[in-house]
């Protein structure tokens, strides 16, 4: 039988992406949002995440639609700082994701996957990271109240996995998320370096972004684990190397990069998460998809 994922955020962008991989891959995929997707693709149920009872009730079965949940992916949030005040951010996001965690543990949820955010890596990198490319192995560095709510989030998760040896919560940190049709923007970028400098030129195919969910659910581990997921390319058609010479000239350079490979670096979630992202926005100008 298959087994039943509760995606939360399932009607966003990401969201969206990831309820069609894990119905493509065989999941049982109930989405949990406060808005309807725009595509039915699995069933809806709307539910307001900072209510704890809410919260618990979707992730054990609401009435003959849905009874039982092995899996929880938490993507929903206000995706961004500056969208609304920052008070209004962290109370929206931190307790949600509290309640999601908790509501998780009170249903004997033991697979945890969910959305923290390439920001905890300092961005924006007004101050320069520590070394390139960026990884997973330096401290959280949050540069705004959106960021420090996801270093948060990341903290609560090693304490929920200290009271349960036995669960698994996977933090993955993606980056700008993009669809197909963002794309037609990316060639305005190479005329100043410094426009897209504030993620080291990085971006996530929302597609991509999915696999990686899909992957860290069937990731075998216990305890807390937290990966970069980017794409393997930059949002530039400029070389990596010349953007690191022109906008980061004295930052080390630890490793040799490829002509346009990311500054965000997927070693880890390659290594650990079989992560193998398929889709870049190169391939969408060369097919004729865009502009």
């Amino acid at each position: 039988m298959a087994q039943r994922v509760v995606v939360t955020g399932g009607s966003g962008k990401l969201g969206r992406a990831c309820v069609r991989d894990l119905v493509e891959h065989g999941w049982d995929v109930v989405n949990a949002d406060s808005t309807a997707p725009a595509e039915p693709l699995c069933p809806f149920v709307r539910v307001d995440l900072t209510d704890f009872g809410q919260t618990v009730e979707a992730l054990t079965g609401i009435d003959d639609r849905y009874h039982g949940v092995d899996a929880v992916v938490h993507l929903a949030a206000i995706p961004a700082p500056g969208l609304v005040p920052n008070a209004a951010t962290f109370r929206n996001n931190v307790p949600a994701s509290y309640n999601v965690f908790a509501a998780a543990k009170q249903a004997g949820i033991r697979n945890v996957v969910w959305a923290s955010s390439e920001t905890v890596l300092g961005l924006p990198f007004e101050t320069p990271p520590p070394y390139i490319p960026a990884d997973e192995e330096y401290p959280p560095s949050p540069e705004s109240v959106y960021s420090l709510g996801k270093h948060l989030e990341e903290m609560m998760a090693g304490q929920f996995c200290r009271w349960d040896p036995e669960l698994k919560m996977v933090g993955l940190r993606f980056s700008n998320v993009m669809d197909p049709a963002d794309y037609a923007e990316f060639p305005g970028f190479d005329a100043d370096a410094r426009l897209r400098s504030w993620n080291l030129w990085s971006y996530i195919d929302a597609r991509d972004g999915a696999q990686a969910v899909r992957r860290a659910l069937e990731y075998r581990a216990t305890g807390v684990e937290v990966f970069v997921i980017a794409s393997p390319d930059t949002v530039m058609s400029r070389p990596t190397s010349e953007l690191i010479a022109e906008v980061f000239p004295d930052v080390p350079v630890r490793r040799e990069v490829g002509p346009h490979e990311t500054l965000l670096s997927i070693d880890k979630a390659r290594r650990l998460l079989g992560y193998d992202p398929k889709h870049s926005w190169r391939d969408e100008f060369r097919d004729g998809a865009v502009g």
